[in-house]
């Protein structure tokens, strides 16, 4: 018996402090790998200090790696909406700065129209026309330090609430 081996995709996400939704994103079925970084900024390889100043234009971001057979990049999509609110443009709860914008970074085309489809429809349907979530090409990802992966599996189940 042949069985088919689906080749997993990568999403990116920005919705604030990146220790909560990696781990809201890490508990969903068919996400496989979950890291937290940087992304979209002006300077390589950016350290935590650098991205808080708000002056690299780094967001913090949650990079994942899904299984397409068993989650699609939509259901992350409408995950990631109900997780933070995308209508307050660099700013998540108390944390303030454009490191904490809401973006979606896509990684194909689909991937864009996907994304930009769900956006128009929550528009229109939940969020009345309030959406701020950016919607750009994945750049390059700056994985974080180590003791940001998994930060709230380290804490206990602890964190950051978004």
């Amino acid at each position: 018996m042949k069985t088919s081996r689906v080749t997993p995709e990568k999403a990116t996400f920005a919705a604030g402090c990146f220790w909560g939704i990696e781990y809201k994103f890490s508990r969903l079925p068919g996400v496989i790998t979950t890291q937290v970084g940087y992304v979209g900024g002006r300077i390589e390889h950016p350290t935590y200090e650098q991205v808080c100043t708000d002056r690299t234009g780094h967001a913090e971001a949650v990079q994942l790696e899904f299984d397409p057979a068993q989650i699609g990049y939509e259901q992350l999509v409408r995950f990631f909406f109900e997780i933070h609110n995308p209508t307050t443009r660099n700013r998540q709860g108390p944390d303030i700065g454009s490191q904490y914008r809401s973006a979606i970074f896509f990684h194909t085309p689909e991937q864009k129209a996907s994304a930009a489809r769900i956006i128009a429809e929550l528009n229109k349907n939940t969020f009345a026309g309030g959406i701020v979530t950016e919607l750009i090409p994945a750049p390059t990802f700056w994985p974080a330090e180590e003791y940001h992966q998994k930060y709230i599996e380290k804490q206990g189940g602890h964190g950051c609430a978004i």
